[in-house]
């Protein structure tokens, strides 16, 4: 057995929770405009349900690794810039949590074909929510990943082979 680190396969599953994440938001979004355009349904509660418990469970799990095993490092890395972008990230999954501590119960209440919140104060949630995650993972797959991935390289280049 080799004593260098092995490429995680975290990275792997840190990757597809973003596709994932990029899915619900498209479904978000759509359920949003169908919802406008006709209301709710059998359709948009099993959509809502779906989108909520993914980003209750799963998505808050990610960030929760990502704050474990993707940023400390990254933190420890004495570059400046990075250090900031990695602040900007953990200050981003602030703002995420807080919007969906509103956006959640909202599409809780749809998936159980409640009509007892506002649909302007929603749609706002929703945009402000998909602006959110949209531009934290673009951030995080175009410098946050790839210093991440560039770090871990380096660490199996100094480790010596057993």
């Amino acid at each position: 057995m080799s004593s260098k680190v092995q490429e995680s396969t975290d990275f792997v599953a840190l990757d597809a929770c973003h596709e994932q994440t990029k899915g619900h938001l498209i479904d978000l979004l759509a359920m949003l405009q169908q919802m406008m355009n006709s209301g709710i349904d059998g359709e948009i509660q099993a959509k809502a349900a779906g989108i909520e418990e993914f980003f209750s469970g799963a998505s808050r799990q990610h960030h929760l690794d990502e704050e474990k095993n993707v940023f400390p490092p990254l933190l420890d890395s004495g570059d400046a810039e990075l250090i900031a972008a990695v602040r900007t990230m953990q200050q981003d999954h602030g703002w995420i949590e807080e919007n969906w501590l509103e956006l959640g119960p909202k599409l809780r209440a749809i998936a159980a074909g409640n009509h007892w919140f506002d649909m302007e104060e929603f749609q706002q949630y929703v945009e402000v929510f998909n602006q959110l995650c949209s531009d934290h993972i673009a951030v995080e797959e175009t410098l946050i990943y790839p210093q991440a991935k560039a770090s871990l390289a380096r660490l199996n280049r100094s480790l010596p082979a057993s």
